[in-house]
C-alpha cells in the first residue's frame, strides 16, 4: 500500500486547507485511514481518522469542529478539510492507512504511511 498526501501549503490564521491522501496498491475500501501531524520539536499526534466505510470518524479535541476527515472509496483517496486554521496547527501532516474496520488513535497500529505535507499557518 502507497499513500501520498498532498495540498499543504501557506494560509494566514483563520484560513482553509484541504489535504489529500491518495491510496494506491491494494484494496482501499480496507483499510481506515487516519491522519497525523508533528510541529517542530514534539511528537507525532493524532489528527482525525476514518473508518474504512466512512461512516465512522473520529477526531482529537484541539480540531474538533474545525477539521473534517472524509473519503471516496471510488477516487481511492481521503480528504482533510481544514478550516479555521490557527498558527498552532503548523506541521507536518501525514495520512496512514490501518488494515481494519475503524481507525485507531494509535501511530503503532498503522502500517503504510504517507510522505507528508507541510501546512504553516502564519498569525
Amino acid at each position: 500500500v502507497q499513500l501520498q498526501a498532498s495540498g499543504g501549503g501557506l494560509v494566514q490564521a483563520g484560513g482553509s486547507l484541504r489535504l489529500s491522501c491518495a491510496v494506491s496498491g491494494r484494496t482501499f475500501s480496507s483499510y481506515a485511514v487516519g491522519w497525523f501531524r508533528q510541529a517542530p520539536g514534539k511528537e507525532r499526534e493524532f489528527v482525525a481518522g476514518i473508518s474504512r466505510s466512512g461512516s465512522s470518524t473520529r477526531y482529537a479535541d484541539s480540531v474538533k469542529g474545525r477539521f473534517t476527515i472524509s473519503r471516496d472509496n471510488a477516487k481511492n483517496t481521503v480528504y482533510l478539510q481544514m478550516n479555521s486554521l490557527k498558527p498552532e496547527d503548523t506541521a507536518i501532516y501525514y495520512c496512514a492507512a490501518h488494515y481494519g474496520y475503524d481507525s485507531s488513535w494509535y501511530q503503532h497500529h498503522y502500517a503504510y504511511w504517507g510522505q507528508g505535507t507541510q501546512v504553516t499557518v502564519s498569525s
